[in-house]
């Protein structure tokens, strides 16, 4: 399936990439953090080969790749201003994740019980980290929640018709993938410095290839 042909050149970008990060090599982190973001993207538009595709779903999810690539790209620069333009950035893509899923998939009385667990969990996490955030609470605080949302919203498709259960599966734990490497990022620039934080971006590129892949599993 054609979705699936970028996914060995991904594994090798992103882990030059972690390799790079480790070495603190920014002219290759430069190149191939994008090159790596932009492989999820072309996995997400070749679904556009497969039976039953959605196009609308497939620009949707696009679109939100998208966003994240500007995120990406963002967070290369280390200053402050630059963090806060990928903070947005990554926001943005978390909340058009959110609307395309509740868009197709609605909304089940299931979702509160998920929504009760992921407050607790974005409670303790911004219990954590709120020591260390400065100025930074607000816009903690309200990624947080959107990423908690989305996380809801993509659990909330196995209690739909909408989509099918693989696609359910790579939703949900793709958006839970996304979730944890955002923590380690912050739980690593806020005020608890982790020695192989760079391993999250297996998490990131995980999660979003799940994501990306998801577009191909309408049958």
């Amino acid at each position: 399936m054609a979705p699936l042909i970028p996914i060995p050149f991904l594994v090798a970008t992103v882990s030059l990439l972690v390799w790079a990060e480790f070495r603190e090599d920014q002219k290759q982190v430069y190149v191939l953090k994008p090159v790596s973001t932009l492989l999820v993207i072309l996995v997400a538009l070749l679904s556009f080969s497969t039976p039953g595709v959605k196009a609308g779903y497939t620009l949707g999810i696009g679109l939100g790749l998208f966003l994240s690539l500007g995120g990406d790209i963002a967070l290369m620069f280390k200053s402050n201003k630059a963090f806060l333009v990928g903070l947005v950035l990554f926001l943005l893509a978390h909340v058009i994740y959110a609307l395309v899923l509740t868009g197709y998939n609605g909304l089940h009385p299931q979702d509160l019980i998920t929504a009760a667990v992921l407050l607790v969990f974005a409670a303790s996490i911004y219990l954590f980290l709120r020591p260390g955030l400065g100025s930074m609470q607000g816009p903690v605080i309200a990624y947080i929640l959107i990423i908690c949302f989305m996380v809801n919203r993509a659990a909330s498709t196995f209690f739909g018709p909408a989509f099918t259960p693989t696609q359910a599966w790579l939703l949900t734990l793709g958006a839970v993938l996304f979730m944890l490497s955002d923590m380690v990022l912050a739980i690593n620039r806020f005020g608890h410095p982790l020695k192989n934080h760079r391993l999250g971006l297996f998490l990131y590129y995980g999660g979003q290839l799940l994501i990306a892949l998801s577009p191909a599993y309408f049958l």
